[in-house]
């Protein structure tokens, strides 16, 4: 395993959820949609690294209500 991969922290939906202020539901449902952070399928679960996490939230950036999402 080299220092890149030991530094990411891998989050389940739940807790996902928790950081973005939303119901677990709701990154399920962007998934389903194909919209939301970035995740990571590994076997049967659902990751969410750190960093996607704050890359996604970074790119909500909006100066104006009435900007839209990208």
């Amino acid at each position: 395993m080299t220092s890149t991969t030991s530094s990411i922290k891998l989050l389940n939906t739940a807790e996902a959820a928790n950081l973005l202020g939303l119901k677990k539901n709701t990154l399920e449902i962007w998934r389903w949609r194909g919209c939301g952070p970035a995740y990571k399928k590994i076997g049967n679960s659902v990751r969410y690294s750190d960093s996607d996490l704050l890359d996604y939230i970074e790119s909500q950036t909006r100066n104006s209500t009435s900007e839209h999402a990208v």
